[in-house]
């Protein structure tokens, strides 16, 4: 049992938003005990430890609702020989190009490195889609034990897909129901498996069949969806509808499915998501990145759809991110109060909510009862600071880097900076000297 405290309390719970000079008390159990002020805590608790806000804002951890572990050995790596300008180079050229090469020691130490920038950006709990057609059995495994290392709350994947060919399709429908089944066997509130996909371009109407007829009715897909014009084009020439209907068709869409990008859809997409409450992915910074354009959140919040945040891959700041989300949604309208209200939810209540569906958690809110999952971040704002005020403070001034301490579940995986139960550079030493081979490997 821990009692975090000893700084301004940012519960998201309608009914106490704010404690200033708060704490939080989490049980063994991995959930929250109680919250207010340290001294009644401490009395309260005779036996707990301590963590020391020192005066730093208490948040809920973060949620990365579609990441991409595997892309941080990516990272200052240019495949030789190629310069991709469309979409389609950049997977082709890029992506895919890596994702043959990826042997299992690959896998997990690239997930490793990537977990460890989650705990260190205080993201509590992702969502991994896997992609390593160089290894496919087992591949889910390893990114669950690289998750398992950090203590991290995680739902694993791995991206089907018919551009390999059939046999590692099958394959890779068949590492999804292992994991979930393990996963499953396993048990807590940790780990979660669901049916990963690629996109709609890369998806068979066989393959997608291949891929519901399989999938237990507890769980659900993650699917890039209308991320490029490509995408979209594709299957309207290809199938004569919309990807988003085409997935509908197919039975793909539901309220355990995670719906990434979803930048090019028309307004019967839209309505067709709202009535399936798939949740809605954006990525801002790996939008602009491959420039594919940009969704309208603000059009998709007013419709009614279930709206998150995801990272895609580009590095684990989700505060980060976030402003990013923000600033493109005023600039991408030409009016600077685009967003306003809508965007910090994103990160504070839509992620949270559709990770809750998986995990059968709350998750992203400070109160008993909820998932013991908690950063504190050091931040001492110039200016008052409440409830009313805070998103615009962290839209401001706050990145993953301003985050001192990560504890999920009730357990404190780090500290004021400092890994608890972890050699932080020996795993980056590790995770170095494996990427050099990797790129040896990936660039011949």
């Amino acid at each position: 049992m821990i009692i975090i405290g000893g700084g301004a309390v940012l519960t998201r719970d309608p009914e106490r938003p704010f404690i200033a000079g708060g704490g939080v008390a989490a049980g063994d159990d991995g959930l929250i005990l109680a919250l207010g002020p340290v001294s009644r805590l401490k009395r309260e608790y005779p036996g707990a430890g301590f963590v020391d806000a020192r005066g730093g804002l208490i948040m809920p951890g973060l949620v990365d609702l579609h990441h991409h572990s595997r892309a941080v050995f990516s990272r200052g790596l240019t495949p030789r020989g190629e310069r991709p300008l469309r979409y389609m180079d950049v997977l082709e050229g890029s992506w895919w190009r890596l994702d043959r090469a990826m042997n299992l020691e690959d896998v997990y130490h690239s997930a490793s490195a990537s977990f460890l920038d989650c705990v260190r950006n205080g993201v509590t709990t992702v969502f991994d889609q896997h992609s390593s057609y160089g290894a496919v059995s087992g591949s889910l495994a390893e990114v669950s034990r690289a998750a398992d290392r950090l203590g991290l709350r995680a739902c694993l994947c791995y991206e089907v897909s018919d551009r390999e060919g059939e046999s590692k399709c099958r394959a890779a429908i068949q590492e999804n129901l292992d994991f979930m089944r393990e996963a499953s066997r396993r048990g807590g509130s940790l780990r979660r498996g669901m049916m990963g996909m690629h996109a709609g371009f890369t998806l068979s109407d066989r393959t997608l069949e291949a891929c519901m007829e399989a999938l237990p009715a507890t769980s659900g897909c993650h699917i890039h969806v209308a991320e490029a014009l490509e995408d979209t084009t594709h299957s309207l020439q290809t199938y004569g509808r919309s990807i988003v209907r085409r997935l509908r068709e197919r039975g793909v869409l539901g309220r355990k499915t995670i719906a990434a990008h979803c930048i090019h859809l028309n307004w019967e997409d839209v309505q067709i998501l709202r009535e399936t409450d798939t949740a809605v992915v954006h990525c801002p910074e790996s939008n602009m990145g491959s420039a594919v354009g940009c969704a309208n959140m603000d059009d998709y919040a007013r419709a009614g759809l279930a709206l998150g945040l995801g990272s895609d891959g580009c590095g684990a700041d989700m505060l980060g991110a976030l402003r990013t989300a923000s600033l493109l949604c005023r600039h991408n309208a030409g009016d600077a109060l685009a967003g306003e209200g809508v965007v910090p939810g994103l990160l504070f209540r839509g992620s949270p909510t559709a990770a809750g569906r998986f995990f059968g958690l709350e998750l992203g809110v400070l109160r008993p009862g909820a998932a013991a999952d908690v950063i504190v971040c050091d931040y001492q704002p110039p200016t008052p600071l409440t409830a009313a005020n805070a998103d615009e403070h962290i839209l401001r001034a706050l990145r993953g880097a301003n985050v001192a301490t990560t504890v999920i579940a009730g357990k404190v995986i780090m500290e004021n900076r400092v890994l608890k139960a972890l050699d932080a550079e020996a795993l980056l030493s590790d995770a170095r000297q494996q990427a050099a081979d990797f790129w040896r490997r990936a660039c011949v």
